[in-house]
This record gives C-alpha cells, structure tokens and sequence, in this order.
C-alpha cells in the first residue's frame, strides 16, 4: 500500500494510504485510509489543481452525492473491501 504524506493549510503533516484511484469526468481521485489496519478511517480526495500545475492539490470531497457516486465506483474497483459511510 502507497503511503502519501499531505500538508494542509497550516502546513501539518498528515499521512495517508492509498487505497485505490480513479478518474472521474476528468477529475482525479484518491480513495484514502489513515491506517494499514482494516478498520481505518477511509476518506475520499479530489484533485482540484489544474492539468497545467505540477503538484496535486486534494481536498476531502463533503458532498453527498459526489461522495455516494465515488464511494460505488470504489467498491467496484475493490471487491474484497467494504465501505461503510
């Protein structure tokens, strides 16, 4: 599992594992867990640079229908994983 270390907007780091990605109506997404565990915490990322910038910039997708449309494509991309919301 890929471990990503994230700086938000006070400059903390946080470390993620990366789960799975996928590519959605142009946007990339990162499906995320704070722990290698199998109960970790599970957060959705969306990748709001533009195509032209360098670095990613990801925040948490919040909107319930974005997140209940991501959260199927994830299942699906992992079988042997369950989500919960």
């Amino acid at each position: 599992m890929e471990k990503l270390i994230f700086q938000d907007e006070n400059g903390e780091a946080a470390e993620f594992y990366v789960l799975e990605q996928t590519r959605v109506n142009g946007m990339n997404y990162l499906l995320v867990t704070d722990s290698e565990e199998e109960d970790g915490e599970c957060l959705i990322l969306k990748d709001m640079a533009e195509d032209e910038e360098k670095e990613s910039l990801y925040e948490i997708v919040e909107d319930e229908q974005e997140l209940d449309a991501l959260l199927t494509i994830f299942e699906q991309l992992l079988d042997d994983v369950d989500i919960e919301k």
